[in-house]
C-alpha cells in the first residue's frame, strides 16, 4: 500500500463524515430534529405507549398535561377511543371508589299526611 492509497482512504472517510453531518443538518432544518430538550420548561406532551393491532391499525396512549388520551390510528382515519379526567387514571379510580355523598336531610317541618292516608 502506497501513500496515495492512504490519502485516498482519509479523503473518502472525511467525505462520508461530511455527508452524514450535512444530512443531519438538513433533517433538523425540515423538522426531523428528534429529541431536543425544551429550554427551561417541562414537556407537556408525550407518547406513553404504542400497541400495534395489525398492519394498518395501532393504539397510542398520549399524555397531555395531566390527562391521558387513547387514540386509534389507522389508514382509514384517527379516532379518540378514551379520555381520562384531570388527574389521570389514578384520579379517576380514586373518584370512582369514593363513597357516594349522603342525600341531603330535609329541613323544616315534616309534611302533613294527606286526607287519603288514614291508617
Amino acid at each position: 500500500m502506497g501513500l496515495d492509497q492512504y490519502i485516498q482512504f482519509v479523503l473518502a472517510l472525511a467525505f462520508v463524515i461530511a455527508l452524514i453531518v450535512l444530512v443531519a443538518w438538513v433533517m433538523r432544518r425540515i423538522g426531523f430534529g428528534g429529541m431536543t430538550a425544551t429550554s427551561g420548561r417541562q414537556r407537556r406532551l408525550g407518547v406513553v405507549e404504542v400497541l400495534p393491532l395489525d398492519g394498518k391499525r395501532r393504539l397510542v396512549l398520549v399524555r397531555r398535561d395531566d390527562r391521558e388520551h387513547l387514540l386509534l390510528l389507522s389508514a382509514f382515519g384517527d379516532q379518540v377511543v378514551d379520555q381520562t379526567p384531570r388527574g389521570g387514571f389514578q384520579g379517576a379510580l380514586a373518584e370512582a371508589s369514593a363513597p357516594p355523598p349522603a342525600p341531603p336531610r330535609p329541613t323544616g317541618p315534616a309534611p302533613l299526611p294527606s286526607a287519603g292516608d288514614r291508617s
